[in-house]
């Protein structure tokens, strides 16, 4: 069964379809990419998949299970996280923090247990702790921490907010553009970091990035979208070389030197 299905997916904001008929499995371990030109549909395909928006039309399964329709926090707590293109963290917290109150969806405890310090509440809070120790340590943020994100540069940002993703023991992650931004030699920590991370973690992954060299370099299948609509897919060689992709994406050179 795939992770991922998304059937006959129309989604119109007033009298602009954004989607059209798209059609969707991922399987479980795969790395795929999602490009297109700015304005094409990319994040409002990833909107639908986490909740920030409903469907006009069609069917979205997560293992097998529908979710179109279901809160953001529903569908993290299923097992479906994402990034986001602008880094969104909780700059008056600490990196340490960050990776913590992430993980509060599942935190064991309610409110009277936060009141009296019980038993419940200090294990919770304990599991949580280490949780977020861990993925420091793996992701080689310790020495960091106790700062606040928006002090740190931007790759390890980046590593960061993909670190609070991991959190929650993701089924599928979801990184929109995580490239943006990027100087090259943080581009290459990145590629390194998306094969590290799906074969640490065993994670599908599903990218949507407009840096080809991220693309190409990681992803096993690529879906090319246009006003909204699939107009190719296939491995990056047959991606790189279609006359559709080239024309409406790419440009007249294409990606031969990506």
């Amino acid at each position: 069964m795939p992770v991922l299905q998304m059937r006959k997916i129309n989604h119109f904001f007033g009298g602009l379809q954004a989607v059209r008929h798209f059609n969707l499995n991922i399987e479980e371990g795969e790395l795929r990419g999602l490009i297109g030109p700015n304005g094409a549909g990319k994040t409002t395909i990833f909107n639908l998949v986490s909740g920030f928006y409903r469907p006009t039309e069609g069917d979205i399964l997560f293992q097998g299970k529908p979710i179109a329709g279901l809160r953001p926090h529903q569908v993290t707590a299923r097992g479906l996280a994402r990034t986001f293109q602008n880094i969104r963290m909780w700059n008056s917290m600490t990196v340490l923090e960050n990776l913590c109150i992430s993980q509060h969806f599942d935190m064991g405890y309610g409110l009277l247990d936060t009141i009296l310090a019980n038993r419940r509440f200090v294990e919770n809070e304990k599991r949580i702790r280490k949780t977020a120790m861990e993925l420091l340590e793996i992701l080689d943020l310790r020495d960091y921490a106790n700062e606040y994100p928006k002090n740190l540069p931007y790759g390890l940002q980046r590593r960061v907010e993909i670190g609070r993703a991991l959190t929650i023991k993701p089924k599928l992650l979801l990184l929109d553009e995580p490239a943006a931004g990027m100087n090259p030699s943080d581009i290459d920590k990145l590629i390194e970091l998306i094969r590290w991370i799906r074969d640490q973690f065993k994670l599908t992954l599903w990218l949507i990035e407009h840096q080809m060299k991220v693309v190409m370099s990681v992803c096993e299948a690529i879906s090319v979208l246009d006003f909204g609509e699939i107009i190719a897919e296939g491995r990056p060689d047959e991606i790189r070389n279609n006359p559709r992709v080239i024309k409406a994406y790419l440009g007249d050179e294409g990606i031969t030197h990506a």
